[in-house]
């Protein structure tokens, strides 16, 4: 039979997964871009302590930029494939119960739905119609929640990634170098933990958390961040022509 541990883990979701599907790819949207808005902003931040050389800024907040994105782009491919790997293995593994035993897995599968509330008799019903139309779906689905035919893709995942962080990024970089020299650092650390702020409302929301706690955890940890960065800067601070 199946991973009991993997069942209760699922029971329940099954009919919402493409609705918590798109939940954790908003979600993980928003995260890849406030880890763009927070690592740019600490970088830039940073140098900007050190010198007020606008090619120099500009220089660290692109390489800071893409070295971000290349790493979170690896990283989602590396996590997301091996999540696929190992809905692969649970697919296979299912396959084989059903080809072993069919009839202790129609069985697992009512009592599945007997679990979930239906007479025993109508559950039964159930799973044997259920299994007549697609066996492999309909366990995978009760079971496991998983879709065969919507599995996660990794390229998707590690595109989506470097995006969001590309274009959370863009933000510091751009409050960095627009304003005059004497205002950059200013204008950045408004418009970062304006943008934290917003990124952990909405992260919150997704997520049904706290949005107020997530808000200022955000807002504070950003500021450190920068206030960090910015303070080894102006101690290291060298003359750049």
């Amino acid at each position: 039979m199946s991973d009991p541990d993997v069942r209760i883990q699922h029971d329940g979701e099954e009919h919402d997964s493409g609705h918590n599907d798109r939940l954790n790819w908003l979600r993980a949207g928003v995260l890849g871009a406030n880890d763009g808005i927070v690592s740019v902003a600490g970088l830039v931040v940073g140098v900007a302590g050190a010198t007020t050389n606008q090619g120099t800024l500009l220089t660290a907040g692109i390489a800071g930029m893409v070295a971000g994105a290349v790493s979170m782009a690896l990283g989602e491919y590396v996590s997301v494939s091996s999540q696929r790997d190992a809905e692969r293995d649970l697919i296979a593994k299912e396959k084989l119960e059903l080809h072993e035993d069919p009839e202790a897995e129609l069985a697992e599968l009512a009592a599945i739905y007997e679990k979930k509330g239906l007479h025993p008799t109508t559950a039964h019903q159930v799973a044997q119609e259920l299994t007549e139309h697609d066996v492999l779906a309909a366990h995978l689905d009760a079971e496991l929640g998983i879709d065969p035919d919507d599995l996660t893709n990794p390229i998707n995942a590690a595109i989506a990634s470097a995006i969001a962080f590309t274009i959370g990024a863009a933000l510091p970089l751009a409050a960095i170098l627009l304003p005059p020299p004497a205002w950059r650092a200013v204008t950045t650390f408004v418009v970062v933990l304006i943008a934290l702020a917003i990124t952990g409302y909405v992260s919150a929301a997704i997520g049904g958390g706290s949005r107020p706690r997530a808000t200022l955890r955000l807002v504070v940890g950003g500021a450190v961040a920068m206030a960090a960065t910015y303070g080894i800067g102006t101690l290291f601070n060298t003359p750049v022509s």
